[in-house]
């Protein structure tokens, strides 16, 4: 009987006894998770009007002081991998909106947060991932309806929008005059052939020590942050200019080789300064043939773009010099003037110039400028000359002009207006709430939790204010479900109220790429569920011996193996 019973018994199927080890991977899920988490965390007190700055000390001991997200992350020493991606996200944010780089690192943190409940709660990745993507495109959807059309000629909406995102900045007292230059400045560059489309590069920011913000102005033509060459008593002021823009040297030349040429006679070395005089006069009489009277000169790096002697002939020619025109500015400089750069001597022509009212040397702050007005036939282009009492203030007012333009580029873009201070996240938070009812298991859960998570940016803007975040959150939400869509914190007053009439709003494009972008990185982090690290092997020759050097996990040392000798 007992062989019998033996018999019947199935043999163990080698597949039913298998066993697959899931630690490593939930361990290397919840160590990105932690990581990405304290990135969104280091930022999150930046968030809003009465957020903190950082104070950033880099390598070389430079300080800086900013609010600015995505300056923030650049500058952190971060080394998780996954904590990298947040730092990604917020660059990411950077070129597409410009604005709202720490508010899509928060959300994202608040996202990795809830996907952390939700791994422990035994919910598939996959299942938590494909809940998050659908949620980011009902959340556009609901942000898309809430938002209000905005013309471009309707430039008070714009000033609004360009002073919102000044509000959190260091240099927010300053709002009511960057926002304003910030707006003109983007619609002076617009392009009516394309209208959507608006190049940054052509809103040129000037920085100079020296007075205060108030002292910034926008410059219709350009601003050179150096002098003009005073070294042979040339003109510092020229009216009815003939700009020429060149990448030659006015000097004399050198040999292809590296060589030195020694000279014995007296007799020889006159002839050879003698021809150097020759060399340069000749071209100087060309460049006055043609009637221009500014020399705007490439920097060289081949040898002197000009000499001393050369300099003193401009002079005698009435001929103004800037010197040392930086390559990267080259293409802004000939947009600007509507000329051409002109490569060589030969090609030296009166069309090619360039025509102007005035050049001249302007005295700012501490130094000098060069400025050229009233220029003919100008491009679609535009300066900023930035002021600060001293280079930490500086550096932000630039960081945070930046953030205006782009926030006035992603209204040229996509013309939508949508009420700040945590309405549309609140509002976002109770529709998809409401939408996770509808929906079947699993999915219905996942939606639910994120719906929540959106709840992050009004909660953080209220603890950041010194507010009770709990009862002004509450509040919001009962505000929100009467039907007040553009009920907010207003973090000035310390209470809810229409955000709308409160002239704090923010371009669609703001929120949407943050809500889109946020999603996409958490999905990218939850689908990661291992660490691969890869050996190099570097060969090494010390005579007639040939080493492997290993790059192993440990960067601290190196393991050597002899291949031949």
């Amino acid at each position: 009987m007992a062989p019998s019973m033996a018999a019947a018994q199935p043999l163990p199927s080698s597949k039913t006894e298998s066993y697959v080890d899931n630690k490593r991977k939930d361990d290397i899920r919840t160590a990105n998770i932690k990581a990405a988490r304290s990135v969104a965390d280091a930022v999150r007190t930046s968030l809003g009007p009465k957020g903190m700055d950082k104070m950033i000390s880099t390598a070389t001991g430079d300080v800086i002081i900013t609010n600015d997200g995505a300056t923030i992350l650049n500058k952190m020493e971060v080394l998780q991998p996954a904590a990298k991606m947040l730092v990604e996200l917020s660059k990411s944010q950077d070129v597409v909106a410009g604005d709202g780089t720490t508010t899509v690192v928060v959300i994202a943190g608040a996202f990795l947060k809830q996907c952390q409940t939700l791994l422990h709660s035994g919910i598939h990745p996959t299942v938590v991932s494909d809940s998050l993507n659908k949620v980011a495109v009902k959340a556009v959807e609901v942000v898309t309806a809430m938002a209000v059309p905005v013309e471009l000629s309707d430039r008070v909406s714009l000033v609004k929008s360009a002073s919102t995102s000044l509000n959190s900045k260091v240099v927010s007292q300053y709002s009511s005059l960057l926002a304003p230059l910030a707006v003109d400045s983007v619609l002076s560059v617009v392009d009516p052939a394309k209208p959507d489309l608006v190049d940054l590069k052509d809103v040129r920011i000037v920085k100079k020590l020296g007075g205060t913000v108030d002292d910034t102005e926008l410059v219709k033509g350009l601003v050179f942050d150096k002098k003009v060459s005073h070294a042979a008593g040339g003109p510092a002021r020229v009216e009815n200019a003939k700009i020429a823009v060149i990448q030659f040297q006015i000097s004399p030349p050198k040999t292809d080789i590296e060589q030195s040429i020694v000279v014995s006679d007296y007799t020889q070395m006159d002839r050879i300064l003698k021809e150097e005089r020759s060399y340069i006069l000749s071209m100087i009489k060309k460049i006055k043939a043609t009637g221009c009277n500014v020399l705007l000169i490439q920097k060289s790096i081949l040898r002197d773009a000009v000499t001393d002697l050369s300099l003193h002939y401009l002079a005698k020619a009435k001929i103004l010099v800037v010197k040392d025109v930086e390559r990267d500015d080259i293409e802004f400089v000939t947009k600007t003037l509507n000329c051409l750069p002109i490569a060589n001597i030969e090609h030296f022509r009166a069309e090619k110039l360039g025509y102007a009212d005035v050049v001249e040397e302007v005295s700012v702050g501490d130094g000098k400028v060069v400025k050229i007005t009233g220029i003919k036939d100008m491009g679609r282009t535009t300066t900023v000359l930035v002021r600060g009492s001293n280079q930490l203030v500086l550096d932000e007012a630039e960081r945070s002009l930046h953030d205006a333009l782009c926030v006035v580029r992603c209204l040229v873009n996509k013309k939508f207006l949508i009420a700040g201070g945590g309405a549309p996240e609140i509002e976002l938070s109770r529709q998809l709430s409401a939408w996770s009812k509808v929906l079947h298991g699993m999915e219905s859960f996942c939606v639910k939790s994120f719906a929540e998570a959106l709840e992050v940016v009004p909660y953080t803007l209220a603890e950041n204010a010194g507010l009770n975040p709990i009862t002004i959150v509450t509040e919001l939400r009962n505000r929100h479900a009467q039907g007040e869509i553009n009920a907010g914190i207003n973090v000035r007053k310390g209470q809810i109220t229409n955000i709308l009439e409160e002239n704090v709003v923010q371009p669609l494009l703001v929120s949407t790429s943050a809500i889109t972008l946020a999603a996409e990185c958490v999905r990218m982090i939850l689908k990661i569920d291992d660490i691969v690290t890869v050996r190099i092997y570097v060969i090494l020759h010390f005579g007639l011996e040939t080493f492997w050097i290993n790059n192993s996990d440990s960067l601290d040392f190196f393991d050597c193996f002899i291949v031949d000798s």
